[in-house]
């Protein structure tokens, strides 16, 4: 009992002299402690290896969601690195979990919804500045990919410039600044080849996602891995097609009766607010977790990811209510997934 007494005696002797330290020297401390918490600091080295390693740097909606930006996929494969679908706070969230931005070799988009390109005048920047790229990024998309590009570029030209005059033309060159618009001919029912040669090849389907057409999903192989990305749709045979045996699968998902219940409190609240045919109208376009869970069990995918989740679930408590039968129809791992993940798989492993 002694030793107890002793303990809590010296333990409150202890905080009420960091306390004191505090109050007489908040500064000294506050500037040790930042200075000791940036020299802690380290980056994952997932982008070093060899492999296949898919960061999530966006798993949200449009919906407002405390806990995740905007859609955003991030690959690197055997060290190249690629974009899918940079929505908003997609540089951030990528740079934060170590994803080389700087080696950059191409952003696709798998459709032009306003919420998967919002982020993609800051992925340029990070690419050319960090990058010191001396050509522009390429963009891939589907049929209005020139204008998204356009668009962009003339968005954030005036700022290109004034970095160039900061940082020099050896940093910032502007013969590299901004992106150049690659046109993907989606083939109804057929397979088109995005980027192909003997490292990584990248291939894209049509999917549903009425009435944004074109839309496409698409799937990644590198070293005897493969990675399939949904995009935005409704359950369809041509990802499930796309994605056969693949390690991983990426699904869009939104639970349906749950959007229901957000409808049914926006009634009690405000009858006819606008908001309520939003959601009356996102549900046609979206798998359910169940829907989902039937194309990653039709494919045999290895694995299956839930992403661009809604409605927003801040905890982790609303999981289980999410997924509902998901998990009796597919008989692999199912996850929600969260931005800051990371997947990765061995080279033909």
């Amino acid at each position: 009992m002694k030793w107890v007494l002793r303990f809590a005696r010296v333990f409150v002797i202890a905080v009420a002299t960091c306390a004191a330290a505090w109050l007489l020297f908040p500064r000294p401390i506050s500037e040790f402690i930042f200075r000791t918490a940036i020299s802690l600091q380290s980056l994952p080295d997932t982008a070093q290896q060899d492999g296949l390693h898919v960061f999530l740097c966006g798993t949200g909606s449009p919906l407002p969601d405390p806990t995740r930006s905007g859609p955003c996929l991030g690959i690197v494969a055997g060290g190249r690195a690629f974009v899918i679908d940079p929505g908003e706070g997609a540089a951030r969230r990528l740079m934060n979990m170590g994803f080389p931005a700087g080696a950059i070799e191409a952003v696709i988009l798998s459709h032009l919804h306003s919420d998967h390109i919002d982020g993609l005048g800051n992925i340029l920047l990070q690419a050319w500045i960090v990058g010191g790229r001396k050509v522009p990024l390429p963009v891939y998309g589907p049929a209005g990919v020139e204008n998204v590009v356009s668009g962009v570029n003339e968005m954030f030209r005036i700022d290109s410039t004034f970095r160039t005059a900061h940082h020099g033309t050896e940093i910032a060159d502007p013969a590299g600044y901004g992106a150049i618009p690659r046109f993907i001919d989606l083939v109804p029912f057929k397979f088109t080849e995005v980027i192909a040669d003997a490292e990584v090849r990248i291939t894209a389907t049509a999917v549903s996602h009425a009435p944004v057409h074109p839309a496409m999903g698409l799937r990644i192989d590198h070293a005897g891995r493969s990675v399939s990305f949904s995009g935005d749709t409704v359950y369809d045979p041509r990802f499930v097609k796309l994605s056969k045996d693949v390690d991983l699968m990426l699904h869009d998902a939104m639970q349906h009766w749950m959007i229901g219940a957000f409808e049914e409190q926006a009634q009690a609240l405000a009858p006819g607010a606008v908001a309520i045919k939003i959601l009356q109208d996102i549900v046609d376009y979206h798998a359910t977790p169940e829907e989902a869970a039937k194309a990653a069990q039709e494919a045999n995918a290895g694995e299956l990811v839930l992403t661009h989740i809604a409605p927003p679930l801040p905890l982790r408590l609303f999981y289980p209510a999410f997924l509902g039968d998901a998990p009796q129809v597919f008989d692999g791992p199912i996850t929600v997934g969260e931005d800051g993940m990371i997947f990765s798989f061995a080279p033909n492993g």
